[in-house]
């Protein structure tokens, strides 16, 4: 269904990316493209070594040639380098001029190197403790290539199992698994199609999606009970089904045609990789949001996708921005009128966006911190990436007296309508101020997140 390209690659041509790397981190995570519909062929487990796919054929067109690309290798640990000095061990990056390799992808702990326009800085300790704090966790955190692999492996089996039921049928892996913010931990949610747009899109959620979703759970029950655990239909606005793979030992939720999930799958994928201080910024204030519990959509406070927002927001709002809106610059490729088959192009075709801003990464948690503490106006204004900027409240019924609203970017509805109750409301406030009035005093992300505690959990 989907054309491929090369696993590991991040959603731009190398000619794009090269000219792109303020911060060069660790491995990406697999494209859309390269996971629907693929059949794998892992030539070698060690995440350095790159992975090709299989030629695949799509109706009447000819195969797809891919070739494995040394282009973006995972972290190589040497076994002599574990005996360094930590000040030796830097990030150290090829010319832009040539073909950008990652030599060594260990997170730097007393200086952080970059090329920036054709000059190489670097940095050391003293005011950049913080960023180089939120850079190990984020390298030690965020999912690896092995992780997604696991994902996709059960995504695969359970499609098949599924189109004997819907023969018609396609399973996304959607959300912070495929989006470029997932951690180690993160779940995986999936969205069944159960019928190619448009003449299957809309499904009522209440009646044929939970009719779906019984059949889809009765055939788990009966048929896959040696391959997942646990699973269970949830009848809530939007019925999901919950169970556990044994293999992977990863909890997943089922959706039925959830269409905007997959469309800002790729939206986010694409801000992710957009500019290379979006994604450990991300990590660290999920991290923090859920050390201080409100990070918990079913207990009434912010989901993971509204926090997520809130994040690309502030860094579109700053005097000068670090991110735009993609769906102003490129709205013919981030259109909710494009079809599904399509969607997963659209991060292959936005080069990566050379900020002016050149803050660090402590000082954009310091300054997101601040402004959801003091600056933005949380009675009359509404958290919109789709505008990048905050705009005034429409007067509609979903709304009139809500606490906290963050636009979705493409069906324009409320995100954070789960903050419902006033003293939750309060507690997330609360938390923002003082989480900023203590890192900005200590300069030190344990003094708002024990970064211990926060790798175990990973």
């Amino acid at each position: 269904m989907f054309p491929n390209s090369i696993l590991g690659r991040p959603p731009f041509t190398p000619n794009h990316q090269q000219h792109n790397n303020f911060f060069t981190l660790s491995p990406t995570v697999y494209s859309h493209q390269q996971l629907i519909d693929a059949q794998f062929n892992f030539q070698n487990a060690d995440l350095s070594r790159a992975v090709s796919l299989q030629q695949l054929t799509y109706g009447n067109v000819s195969p797809i040639q891919t070739s494995a690309s040394p282009l973006f290798r995972g972290r190589k640990r040497l076994s002599d380098e574990k005996n360094l000095p930590l000040d030796g061990k830097r990030q150290r990056f090829h010319s832009p001029h040539q073909e950008p390799t990652v030599v060594n992808q260990i997170v730097p702990l007393s200086a952080i190197t970059f090329t920036l326009l054709n000059k190489t800085f670097t940095f050391f300790c003293g005011g950049f403790k913080l960023s180089q704090q939120i850079l190990e966790l984020f390298e030690t955190c965020q999912q690896q290539i092995s992780d997604l692999k696991k994902k996709e492996l059960c995504r695969t089996q359970l499609q098949r199992e599924i189109q004997l039921l819907f023969p018609q049928s396609r399973l996304f892996l959607v959300g912070s698994s495929l989006n470029g913010f997932g951690t180690r931990s993160s779940d995986g949610d999936l969205c069944l199609v159960v019928k190619e747009e448009p003449c299957f899109f809309q499904v009522n959620q209440k009646t044929e999606a939970r009719h779906i979703l019984t059949l889809v759970h009765k055939h788990f029950c009966t048929r896959l009970s040696g391959y997942i655990e646990r699973p269970q239909l949830i009848r809530a606005k939007v019925p999901i089904v919950k169970f556990r793979d044994k293999v992977s030992c990863v909890e997943f939720d089922l959706n039925v045609n959830n269409i905007v999930g997959i469309r800002n799958t790729f939206l986010l994928r694409t801000y992710a990789y957009l500019e290379n201080r979006v994604r450990p910024l991300v990590l660290v204030i999920k991290k923090w949001a859920s050390h201080h519990q409100i990070n918990d959509a079913s207990r009434g406070t912010l989901s993971s996708y509204s926090l997520v927002l809130m994040v690309l927001h502030y860094l579109q709002t700053l005097p000068e921005p670090i991110l735009p809106s993609l769906q102003k610059i490129y709205p013919e490729s981030f259109s909710p009128a494009i079809q599904l088959h399509l969607v997963h192009q659209a991060p292959c075709n936005v080069p990566p966006y050379l900020s002016k801003n050149e803050s660090n990464l402590g000082d954009l948690l310091l300054g997101f911190l601040k402004y959801y503490a003091t600056e933005f106006d949380w009675n009359s204004q509404m958290i919109s990436v789709r505008e990048a900027k905050a705009i005034p409240r429409p007067d509609g019924i979903e709304w009139r007296n809500k606490y906290i609203c963050v636009e979705e970017p493409f069906d324009g509805t409320n995100t954070a309508r789960a903050v419902h109750e006033k003293q939750k409301f309060d507690m997330i406030k609360d938390q923002f101020l003082k989480s900023w009035h203590r890192l900005k005093n200590k300069r030190d992300l344990n003094s708002i997140l024990p970064v211990r505690a926060a790798v175990l959990k990973r």
